[in-house]
């Protein structure tokens, strides 16, 4: 079987985002936000998705190379044929502009001949409301506007606009430039602010990556990884998805096909981790602004997720779609809103933690700091002997899951630290009563015939979850029971390949097909924490070879192909790569010239 990769590349400004596929095609593409539809949506759809592309006329098959401009999030796909070869440019505008980032809706694209006279065919459809409508088109003076959304779409080029109309091929003797714009139009010489507009992004990204602090293990998967992580904050609220894309089937065949355009609670402290590891405050604030406005709706639990405005509902719905490679159902919202995921609430509790305890912030800004500790604190006491759907979201199966034991014992831990940072002696005393609580409930999880925790109370099955246990600290790393329970999730979960299964017992979809790469990622960590460092590196380095060809991960792998599957690129596998690297670095810490 042959190996599956998404060949495409992701662009973005924190606005919006793009999959660009190698043949050039915008493959998904979602306006205005986020969790809009799409306007291009081929991915999962090829009749219904609209196309956005710069191919080829030749028939005779053509050659691709796509790859990232160093350090940057700026795209560039090259295309050789038979009468020459072209480099498409593309990017999402991101710079500092009278003292604000200015991120518009608009897709620049820039199309210059490199040899020979290409001839090349632009194809510019766009769609609304995930296909079901197809928008007129107006002509104008050196536009063409895309009519029936809420907004004008609007291409802007110097291409003649006839070619564009009826997708005629044209021989490309000098660069041409095409921006694409929902809403505010360019209203701008179009070459030189093109040409403004991408110098100014280079300079951005760069001068990004060059604030990152990273050591020099393996610096270059680190860098990516962050420009990939930084580009799913949607900078308006500060929330951060955990992909761009819905409905990428987990594994061929298993209708596990989620969208993930969301905000998951569950990955708050992760991601929150991945950011403070590489030194970036300013979206750590903006995550904590996002959770914080959260909190102050919250009435008597938190959601396993949200929506990037913050919305509580999530309704799931199934579109007439054609589905990625025909997998089907395809889906828009999602239903695990309505679960009940007790985790959360100490999530929250480790992720706010450096509000009030680390320097670096002045004061949380809240003008009541206690209230939103005392009312995680309460929800974790009411659901200390709640079972729950569990972080991998069991849609009809309720446990007592050690995971969320973990985070109660985690989050009253943080909380604990905090009371004594407020001096509020009431908030230390009940934190220290829910640590001991949530303890001795873990204590219950673990097997002495796996001579390891299992994944709920009472249950016989291991959970790559439980690896946490280490990596948070309530396992002593150097202890025999760490060493232990490790070796327990080795044997069980571990292929052969060294990826890792969440759980090998059926779920409400059957038993899982595919390996999920955060837990690859946190095996890495747990053999760092434990001092197995060399098969740390050795783990990491194996991980390294499931990225496509420009470094981007998926959620899923196929131990058996290597084949990626799932949402993409996923924000999860590259936070569990930056922070599985921290980890090794941390632990390798030796200076640069050795």
């Amino acid at each position: 079987m042959m190996k599956h990769t998404y060949d495409m590349g992701l662009i973005g400004n924190c606005a919006f985002l793009g999959l660009i596929g190698t043949d050039t095609a915008v493959r998904w593409l979602c306006w205005p936000r986020f969790d809009s539809s799409f306007v291009f949506g081929s991915l999962l759809d090829e009749d219904k998705g609209g196309e956005y592309s710069i191919r080829p006329v030749t028939q005779g098959g053509f050659q691709s190379r796509q790859y990232y401009l160093p350090n940057t999030n700026v795209l560039a796909t090259e295309i050789t044929t038979a009468e020459g070869r072209y480099r498409v440019t593309d990017f999402a505008p991101r710079f500092s502009q009278y003292e604000r980032y200015y991120k518009p809706l608009m897709f620049i694209r820039k199309v210059e001949p490199l040899s020979g006279t290409p001839r090349v065919k632009v194809a510019c459809r766009p769609v609304a409301d995930y296909g079901r409508q197809e928008l007129s088109r107006r002509r104008s003076s050196n536009h063409i506007a895309f009519l029936g959304m809420e907004e004008e779409i609007r291409l802007t080029t110097n291409i003649p606009l006839t070619y564009v109309l009826d997708e005629e091929g044209f021989g490309l003797n000098e660069t041409k430039y095409l921006v694409l714009t929902y809403g505010a139009p360019l209203e701008a010489p179009l070459e030189s602010t093109a040409e403004r507009f991408l110098r100014s992004t280079i300079a951005y990204w760069r001068t990004w990556v060059k604030s990152t602090s990273i050591s020099n293990f393996h610096q270059e998967a680190v860098i990516r990884s962050a420009l990939a992580l930084k580009v799913h904050q949607y900078e308006d609220t500060g929330a951060i998805i955990a992909a761009s894309t819905t409905s990428l089937p987990e594994a061929p065949g298993s209708t596990r096909n989620w969208d993930y355009r969301y905000c998951w609670m569950r990955d708050t402290f992760y991601t929150l981790t991945a950011f403070n590891n590489i030194g970036h405050f300013e979206e750590l604030e903006r995550y904590f602004h996002y959770i914080a406005n959260i909190s102050t709706s919250i009435q008597d639990k938190y959601q396993p997720l949200y929506g990037i405005s913050g919305t509580s509902q999530l309704v799931e719905e199934e579109l007439p779609l054609a589905g990625y490679l025909g997998n089907q159902p395809v889906r828009i919202g999602n239903d695990a809103y309505t679960h009940v995921q007790n985790d959360v609430y100490g999530q929250v509790l480790v992720a706010l933690l450096p509000l009030y305890v680390d320097s670096r912030f002045v004061n949380p800004e809240q003008r009541n700091p206690e209230k939103l500790v005392f009312e995680a604190l309460r929800l974790i006491e009411t659901t200390m002997d709640q079972p729950d759907a569990g972080l991998w979201e069991f849609r009809n199966l309720a446990q007592y899951h050690c995971y969320t034991y973990l985070f109660h014992w985690a989050g009253s831990h943080a909380a604990r630290q905090m009371a004594r940072a407020l001096g509020n002696a009431e908030m230390e005393a009940l934190a220290t009563r829910l640590n001991e609580a949530a303890a001795e409930r873990i204590e219950q999880c673990y097997s002495p015939d796996w001579q390891a925790y299992t994944n709920a109370i009472g249950s016989p099955h291991l959970d790559a979850s439980t690896i946490q246990l280490i990596m948070m600290g309530y396992l002593d790393p150097a202890s025999e029971r760490a060493r232990q329970h490790l070796v327990a999730l080795e044997k069980e979960l571990k292929t052969p390949e060294g990826l890792f299964y969440r759980y090998r017992h059926a779920d409400d979809f059957g038993t899982p097909e595919t390996t999920f790469l955060i837990c690859s990622f946190w095996y890495v960590e747990a053999l760092a924490c434990v001092g197995r460092v060399e098969e740390a590196i050795t783990e990491f380095e194996k991980l390294l070879t499931y990225t496509n060809h420009l470094g981007l991960l998926s959620e899923d792998v196929d131990a058996k192909t290597g084949s990626q599957w799932g949402n993409f690129p996923q924000a999860y596998s590259h936070v569990g790569l930056v922070n599985a690297a921290y980890r090794i670095a941390k632990k390798l810490d030796r200076p640069n010239f050795l």
